[in-house]
C-alpha cells in the first residue's frame, strides 16, 4: 500500500502542469565520467563500503611507506658520498668535467675518477676552512668577490658566443678575402746568417769554390730555425721577410746566390734561390675552424669595446 502511494506521488510529480507552458525536456550534461557519477547503492554495496575504504587506506599507506623508503635511495643516486654527514652532489663532478671539455680536454674514465676524487677532497678542505672561520675573514671575502666577477664575466662571454655564432657564409667571405690577398709568386730560398760582413764574404768564396751551401748553413748560420735544415726557408712570399731580404731574394733566378752579403737588422745574409711557384692557398674546409675562431674573437672584442664605450664612467683607460 505504501509502495502504491509512493508510485502515485511520483507519477503526479512527473505529470506536466496543464497551466505551465511546455518546455522541451533538456537533459543536463554531466562532466563526470560514467563510472564516477552518483548512482543508488544496493544493500550489498552499502555493506561493503567500510571494507573498500579500509582497503584503499591500506594501499595508500603502503605507497607512502614505499615512497619514504625510496627517498634516501633517490638522494644517494644524486650524490657521490657524504663527508661528515654532508652530501657531495654528483653535479659538482659534472661541472668539473664540463670545464675540462671547454678547455679542449677529452673526458676519459680516468679523468672522471680524478674529478670525483677532487670534488670529495674539496669538500673535506672546505669544511675544515669553515670550522676555522676562514669564510668570515676580509681577505677571503675580497677574493670571493673577484671570483664571482670572473665567473660572471666568463659566462657572459660564453653566452654571447652561443647567441652570436660564426656562420659558414661569414667564414667563407673571410676566406675569400685572404685568398685574394695571397696571389702572386712564392719563393723557396736558403740562407746563411752571420754577424760580420767579412765572415759572410768568406763563406761566399767557399761556396763558389765548391763547398755545399747546406753544409755551411748547418755549421755557420746563426739562425736556429733554418740552420739545422741547411738554411731551408720553404716557400714564402717576399713580403713575409724583412724588406732587405725580400728584395734581394726576389731578384734572384733559380739556382742563383747573392754575390754580396745582404745586411738586415739580424746580421748579414747569404741567400740562394732554389725554386718559385704561384702562391698556393689551403682549401676552405681545412682552415674553416681557425677562421671561425678568429672571427669569433673579433666579434667578442667588439662586444667588449661597445660595453666599455656605453658605460658611464670618468675613468680613462690606457691606450
Amino acid at each position: 500500500m505504501v509502495f502504491m502511494l509512493w508510485r502515485s506521488r511520483q507519477k503526479a510529480q512527473l505529470r506536466p502542469d496543464p497551466v505551465a507552458p511546455q518546455r522541451p525536456n533538456r537533459r543536463k550534461l554531466s562532466l563526470q565520467p560514467p563510472m564516477l557519477r552518483a548512482r543508488p547503492s544496493s544493500p550489498l554495496e552499502k555493506a561493503n563500503q567500510p571494507m573498500i575504504r579500509n582497503t584503499f587506506a591500506v594501499r595508500m599507506s603502503a605507497v607512502a611507506v614505499a615512497a619514504t623508503l625510496l627517498l634516501p635511495l633517490a638522494a644517494d643516486a644524486q650524490n657521490i658520498t657524504q663527508v661528515n654527514g654532508k652530501s657531495v652532489p654528483k653535479s659538482r663532478v659534472e661541472l668539473l668535467l664540463q670545464q675540462a671539455q671547454r678547455a679542449g680536454q677529452q673526458v676519459t674514465p680516468e679523468m672522471q675518477a680524478m674529478a670525483k676524487d677532487e670534488v670529495v677532497r674539496r669538500e673535506i678542505f672546505a669544511q675544515e676552512a669553515e670550522k676555522r672561520g676562514i669564510a668570515a675573514q676580509a681577505d677571503y671575502k675580497a677574493q670571493m668577490e673577484l671570483a664571482r666577477q670572473s665567473i660572471l664575466i666568463r659566462e657572459l662571454f660564453e653566452d654571447f658566443k652561443k647567441k652570436n655564432p660564426i656562420t659558414d657564409a661569414e667564414a667563407k667571405a673571410e676566406y675569400d678575402k685572404f685568398k685574394a690577398q695571397s696571389t702572386g709568386t712564392e719563393y723557396r730560398a736558403r740562407h746563411i746568417l752571420v754577424e760580420a760582413e767579412d765572415e759572410a764574404k768568406a763563406l761566399i768564396a767557399q761556396i763558389k769554390g765548391g763547398a755545399k751551401f747546406e753544409d755551411l748553413a748547418k755549421a755557420k748560420s746563426k739562425d736556429p730555425g733554418s740552420g739545422a735544415n741547411g738554411g731551408d726557408l720553404d716557400f714564402a712570399k717576399p713580403e713575409s721577410y724583412v724588406p732587405e731580404f725580400g728584395a734581394a731574394m726576389s731578384k734572384l733566378k733559380k739556382g742563383e746566390m747573392t754575390e754580396t752579403p745582404v745586411k738586415s737588422q739580424f746580421g748579414w745574409h747569404i741567400i740562394m734561390l732554389e725554386d718559385t711557384r704561384e702562391a698556393q692557398f689551403p682549401e676552405f674546409a681545412s682552415v674553416k675552424p681557425q677562421i671561425q675562431q678568429r672571427l669569433s674573437q673579433t666579434k667578442l672584442q667588439k662586444f667588449q669595446d661597445d660595453m666599455r664605450k656605453a658605460a658611464k664612467t670618468d675613468y680613462k683607460f690606457a691606450p
